[in-house]
């Protein structure tokens, strides 16, 4: 009996030194991500059906990122619905444009280490008339351009750590519709079209704030290849290559003082083999140093 007892007590201070260590490990990232807006120019300038779609474009879009983010597996995220209130409080605006206080502010009433905003500052969609000279003939074309830009804050300083720009067109516009099979007509999209491009925007910045916040990284090396910390919904597919990184020296701005990152030295690249929903695994095509906690970086 005092052996069980011993063994018990062993076993209980084990497990209560782990907490810590195990809670730590389990915390992710708090990212709040605000409402989508167009900006007011945009909104001013759309055709009264265009600026309907395109607001159920976005309507789309605000759901989509939530999912597309979540299924990173680096986030997590607080409730739109707060972040919505909160923000009609600090009187954001439809502009999209934070300042470092206001950023800091969101972030803290928010309890969100990151603060992610979107503002759409094109929306195209029409079909064009062509008249051949001499012939007579005619041809369409659609038109379509969805254009986002996205911003990422660091709520505990208010920093602005990294602004991008996303575009879908009409060579992804045909693309999704190809391999969809969605119907569309002349000048109006359907549902089930708005969903998609709403879904294939959400995807695309989802994996640019993932990539950014937390590059994809090496986490184990052996002779079968390595395995990333990126799985499905991760911004990896079967077939893709990347490239691959060693951090070098820190990189500092002399007039500032400000820490810009670290070097990057090429030592590979890989090439996914195969995708499972936390992790995936390559193979090597070049190693010049390799290691666990190297960066993959696509190719541009």
């Amino acid at each position: 009996m005092k052996k069980n007892l011993f063994l018990k007590s062993i076993f209980v201070s084990l497990g209560m030194s782990l907490l810590p260590a195990l809670a730590s490990a389990q915390d992710k990232a708090t990212l709040g991500i605000l409402d989508i807006n167009p900006t007011p120019a945009l909104a001013a300038s759309l055709a009264p059906d265009k600026k309907l779609e395109m607001n159920r474009i976005i309507e789309s879009l605000d759901s989509q990122l939530t999912a597309s983010i979540n299924a990173t597996r680096k986030f997590d995220i607080v409730s739109r619905g707060d972040a919505a209130e909160i923000t009609k409080e600090q009187q954001f605006g439809a502009s999209g444009n934070v300042d470092p206080n206001t950023a800091a502010q969101i972030g803290k009433d928010l309890g969100a280490k990151y603060i992610f905003t979107a503002t759409v500052d094109d929306y195209q969609d029409y079909v064009e008339k062509a008249t051949f000279e001499g012939t007579g003939d005619t041809a369409t074309k659609r038109v379509f351009r969805l254009s986002i830009v996205g911003k990422i804050y660091d709520s505990t300083t208010g920093k602005l750590l990294a602004s991008a720009n996303f575009q879908t067109g009409n060579d992804e516009f045909k693309q999704i519709q190809q391999e969809r099979n969605y119907s569309v007509k002349d000048g109006e999209l359907s549902d089930e079209m708005m969903v998609a491009v709403s879904r294939s925007m959400a995807e695309k910045i989802a994996i640019h704030v993932a990539d950014v916040l937390f590059p994809i990284r090496v986490l184990i090396k052996d002779d079968s290849g390595v395995t990333i910390n990126r799985g499905d919904g991760g911004g990896v597919a079967v077939g893709d290559t990347f490239n691959v990184f060693a951090l070098g020296k820190a990189l500092i701005d002399p007039d500032t003082g400000e820490k810009l990152g670290n070097e990057e030295v090429k030592v590979g690249q890989v090439k996914i083999t195969e995708v499972d929903p936390t992790f995936s695994k390559a193979q090597v095509l070049e190693d010049t140093g390799i290691d666990t906690g190297a960066i993959l970086r696509k190719p541009q």
